[in-house]
């Protein structure tokens, strides 16, 4: 796959709740951080570390989201893309909707992403998964 494809993949896979095959679009030994994650975590460095943060759970039945808005940059480096895109969504609950702006800049070689900087607003979408089970809350992540 090209690192188009891949980060495609990726996207999509995590919006549709499908965890357990994302960790194969990683290669063995890879480098991914998400620098604006308040817990400030390390780096996921291996295949097996992202098992365990994919976890093996499924989409979670009270918000429902999908990648939108993708726009991918091709750059100067074949294997590099920058994605711009937003997890978009509403609350199975109540309705509400919610947009969420992110930026992926991913190392693809061979098919496998080797490298990637998630930068999500993980404050956001937590904000937006409590909130969304509350009936009346206002949005919360646009």
């Amino acid at each position: 796959m090209t690192p188009e494809e891949v980060f495609r993949t990726l996207v999509h896979g995590v919006a549709a709740g499908r965890y357990a095959g994302l960790p194969d679009l990683y290669a063995e030994q890879t480098d991914v951080r998400h620098p604006m994650h308040p817990a400030r975590p390390g780096p996921l460095r291996s295949r097996a570390e992202l098992r365990a943060h994919f976890g093996d759970g499924g989409p979670d039945p009270a918000v429902r989201f999908e990648a939108v808005d993708i726009v991918v940059h091709q750059t100067a480096d074949p294997e590099v893309i920058v994605g711009e895109f937003a997890y978009a969504g509403t609350a199975a609950a109540t309705g509400e909707t919610f947009h969420v702006p992110c930026v992926f800049v991913v190392r693809v070689r061979d098919g496998e992403i080797v490298e990637s900087r998630d930068y999500v607003d993980h404050a956001a979408m937590a904000q937006v998964r409590e909130r969304l089970a509350e009936p009346g809350a206002t949005d919360a992540a646009s």
